[in-house]
């Protein structure tokens, strides 16, 4: 079954209004007709199946046929702030992310980012990145589309991070995994927590000491060096599986 997202608001009448890029996808790639089903979630904690009824140029009624309220997310809220890597590393790690529970994910520009963004691409960047997330959360059954905010300087993340009820940023010359294992047994249901990811050539020692300064925690993931791409996934697969039991 195909899966759409819709608002709380896009839900009236015993139908769901499905508007926006989805109208497209619908009519244009799925070449779907009316009477056929699909499932529809609000992006809070409601999840539809329905059956397609009218299809029209911008706008499609879906008739509701059942619901059920279920919560498929994590109790803890994640901010993934990543690094920007080459290529299109970035899109393959939001949409790891996204499966495993990501709130949201804010890419930043570091000292030993290879990539230099002007705030056109910058903009087209993260518009493809919007585009990766949602169809990430459609195939791995999310209950909301996890926000990607504008890319970000490695100072502004900081202080975005130094916010958060906790700040993590795994680092390769951190030591004392049973200090790090201490530390990751405190995130609790309800908390918001922020893990900083570098690029390709990690962190500068300068910006570990910026984050430290800014009450984010430096941690470490093991005795190897992990790849950006990996890094982040490894991070947020500890504390889904954390998170999963508590």
């Amino acid at each position: 079954m195909h899966y759409f997202f819709v608002t709380p608001g896009q839900v009236r009448d015993g139908c769901c209004f499905i508007t926006g890029q989805d109208v497209n996808h619908i009519k244009n790639v799925l070449r779907m007709n009316p009477g056929e089903e699909v499932g529809i979630r609000d992006g809070i904690s409601r999840n539809y199946v329905c059956r397609l009824e009218k299809i029209g140029k911008e706008e499609i009624c879906a008739r509701i046929l059942s619901e059920e309220e279920e919560d498929r997310e994590l109790p803890a809220r994640l901010w993934l702030f990543q690094g920007l890597p080459k290529g299109d590393k970035m899109d393959w790690i939001i949409q790891k992310a996204v499966e495993l529970g990501v709130y949201r994910i804010v890419p930043m520009a570091t000292r030993r980012s290879v990539v230099k963004l002007d705030k056109k691409k910058a903009e087209a960047k993260v518009r493809r990145f919007h585009a990766v997330c949602e169809s990430a959360a459609k195939q791995s059954g999310r209950m909301i589309v996890p926000e990607v905010s504008e890319v970000v300087s490695f100072s502004e993340a900081c202080k975005v991070a130094g916010k958060l009820d906790m700040g993590l940023i795994p680092y390769e010359l951190a030591r004392g995994m049973g200090e790090t294992k201490a530390v990751l047994q405190k995130v609790r249901p309800g908390m918001q927590v922020g893990i900083m990811i570098g690029p390709e050539g990690g962190f500068d020692v300068e910006e570990v000491e910026e984050a430290r300064q800014a009450g984010i925690i430096p941690v470490t993931l093991g005795r190897r060096i992990l790849r950006t791409e990996t890094a982040g996934m490894a991070a947020l697969s500890i504390l889904m599986f954390h998170l999963e039991e508590v």
